[in-house]
């Protein structure tokens, strides 16, 4: 059973940095690509960055120099750096990879960015 916890979340001012991350189970972690989502109040959850299992990346333009995708295939974990925060990143941000065609989802954290 695959299983996808995050981590992390909080509140933070604005151009604060803030590091979440994800726990995988059930899965050959290093075999699969693994993705950061986000979801803001009213809006469609979009990709924020995605790291393959030969830890290439691509990263939404909005957050492109500001957050860093990384992964630890020994600790079976994705990990996001956010940095330089401001309010249009608060969401809560999900943690996604797919196994044989499906999706699997985190329940997500929640990211707030407000003085």
């Amino acid at each position: 059973q695959v299983q996808l916890v995050e981590s992390g979340g909080g509140l933070v001012q604005p151009g604060g940095s803030l590091r979440l991350s994800c726990a995988a189970s059930g899965i050959i972690f290093s075999f699969y690509a693994m993705a950061w989502y986000r979801q803001a109040p009213g809006k469609e959850r979009e990709l924020v960055a995605r790291i393959t299992s030969t830890y290439s990346t691509n990263y939404a333009g909005s957050v492109k120099d500001r957050f860093t995708i990384s992964r630890d295939n020994a600790k079976n974990t994705v990990s996001l750096q956010m940095s330089s925060l401001n309010p249009e990143d608060t969401a809560v941000y999900y943690c996604k990879t797919d196994v044989g065609g499906r999706p699997y989802w985190g329940k997500g954290t929640l990211v707030t960015v407000s003085s």
